[in-house]
């Protein structure tokens, strides 16, 4: 028989941490990541045989169609989009400026004055013209910037001609041959607007970065994933936002605050879950089969958001179209004018939870100012988290922000909205049968 010490060490013991200890270095949690994720597939299977059981099958696919085809004759939201055409011709820099103004306030003032007295336009058709009109007010505001940039460059570049000047745009064609490089005012035609118009970005230059081709697999992915994740976010709305929202409303007339809260924590779930689809339904599927459609580069439209340690991180990453906006037209032109950065970044707070408002409060034609204050609110709690929380702490407040916050906000809305339209019913006068 051999002797132990020949198979075994004499030394087993030797100077480390515990692998769940920080100062292990240990990173690899893969497990642990995986048996969350079946804990919240198996909780949430739970939740939702629990739903099944108590309210039946409440998805219905032709209830969301019929309020389409119901009245084909009779879209508000839809021939509120269709229509604009762009000027064309030259007038003096005052008349243009003057015309720029009136065209950017118009296409708010009258798209809001539309959805709050045409009766028959829906709260969902009235987000969605909102946001398209939303959307076309930042691009074109983009579009006069960036060509007002170029033309005082190309003024300066007359005056002195010993210096070398060059307009404010980027070419990058990615190997095709097809996509010239152009230089202003060669760009300023009705297909280059319109290009910009349809492209999945809200900041204007004169040369995109384009993509060679058109990849039909690619394509077909993203609009299969649209049609199926749109889909699964109608039916979880059906199926589960609408019943828990509606048993929460005794609670909030009665201000019973433990059922208030476990009703908010019950919708927290649903709701999440909705937005993070809706995340990648949008950012992901749709601006990514326009893109490509459009054969449009850039597809950054957005960042590791969910790895974010701070609140103005996760604004800046889980948003880039916008941020990107904000960070070009808005910000940076603040601080070039001498406003100090926290008043600057207050002010893109400030715009940006007008603009959440003016998308909530005038489809459902009542003003709360709940999304207003729940965006305001992000400057104490930046503050917070930046000063007081780093690393992982930092990231479950950034968490814990997006779970709570928004089913507050959505519960506060449609409480509003129930208290009103159930006011105006129990008050109309009786019916003579």
């Amino acid at each position: 028989i051999m002797p132990l010490s020949n198979h075994v060490g004499t030394h087993c013991h030797v100077f480390q941490e515990s692998l769940l200890s920080s100062s292990s270095g240990y990173s690899n949690y893969r497990g642990i990541l995986n048996w969350c994720v079946v804990m919240l597939v198996l909780s949430n299977a739970r939740l939702f045989l629990e739903n099944i059981i108590k309210y039946g099958i409440l998805v219905d696919p032709i209830q969301v169609v019929s309020l389409f085809l119901k009245d084909p004759y009779s879209w508000p939201a839809a021939c509120l989009i269709i229509g604009r055409e762009p000027l064309s011709g030259t007038i003096s820099k005052t008349t243009g400026l003057i015309l720029h103004i009136l065209n950017l306030t118009s296409m708010l003032i009258l798209s809001s004055a539309t959805a709050l007295t045409v009766t028959s336009m829906t709260p969902v058709g009235g987000v969605i013209s909102l946001g398209v009109y939303t959307v076309l007010f930042l691009k074109l505001y983009s579009y006069q910037d960036t060509n007002r940039w170029c033309r005082e460059i190309r003024q300066a570049k007359a005056k002195k001609m010993t210096r070398s000047f060059s307009c404010p745009s980027v070419a990058q064609s990615n190997g095709s041959a097809a996509h010239t490089h152009v230089s202003y005012p060669g760009n300023l035609t009705h297909r280059d607007m319109y290009y910009f118009v349809f492209a999945p970005t809200l900041c204007y230059q004169l040369n995109f970065p384009r993509s060679p081709r058109i990849r039909k697999r690619f394509l077909m992915r993203r609009l299969l994933e649209m049609l199926f994740l749109m889909q699964l976010l109608v039916g979880l709305i059906q199926q589960w936002m609408v019943p828990t929202i509606q048993n929460s409303m005794k609670p909030f007339q009665e201000m019973d605050f433990s059922r208030m809260v476990e009703r908010l924590l019950k919708l927290a779930v649903p709701n999440h879950l909705i937005w993070l689809i809706f995340f990648y339904w949008f950012f992901h599927s749709s601006l990514n089969f326009v893109a490509e459609m459009l054969q449009f580069g850039d597809r950054e439209f957005y960042r590791d958001w969910w790895n974010s340690e701070t609140v103005t991180y996760f604004w800046a990453n889980w948003n880039i179209p916008v941020h990107k906006w904000c960070l070009r037209h808005f910000y940076k032109p603040m601080l070039r004018n001498g406003v100090n950065k926290f008043l600057a970044q207050t002010a893109v707070f400030l715009a940006s939870a007008f603009f959440h408002e003016y998308l909530v409060s005038v489809p459902l034609k009542m003003f709360r100012l709940w999304a207003f204050m729940g965006m305001m609110a992000q400057v104490p709690l930046a503050w917070f988290v930046g000063r007081f929380l780093n690393g992982n702490y930092g990231n479950a407040a950034m968490w814990i922000s997006l779970i709570i916050g928004q089913p507050i906000a959505v519960l506060m809305y449609v409480h509003d909205y129930y208290i009103i339209h159930h006011k105006s019913v129990m008050e109309s006068p009786p019916s003579c049968q």
